[in-house]
């Protein structure tokens, strides 16, 4: 099981918030640590979000696939 630095409940902010709070959480991160991302729906867009802005620096694992809640590993090349 993984230590996680951060963890982020994405519900809980608006929705104009909360890719830039997911990513000011990945940005504190050092090398080698993880955030757990929590999600109500698929996080896929963020995915591709990271893919585009962060790219070689992240590792994306899926905790838990839904229906209600999705549960992410990010960790921090």
């Amino acid at each position: 099981m993984k230590e996680f630095a951060q963890t982020v409940i994405a519900p809980d902010y608006p929705p104009r918030e909360k890719h830039p709070t997911i990513f000011k959480a990945f940005d504190s991160l050092q090398s080698g640590e993880f955030m757990q991302l929590v999600n109500d729906h698929d996080p896929r867009p963020l995915q591709y979000q990271f893919k585009m802005e962060r790219e070689d620096q992240f590792t994306w694992e899926y905790l838990e696939q839904g229906p209600e809640t999705w549960k992410v590993a990010i960790g921090k090349k």
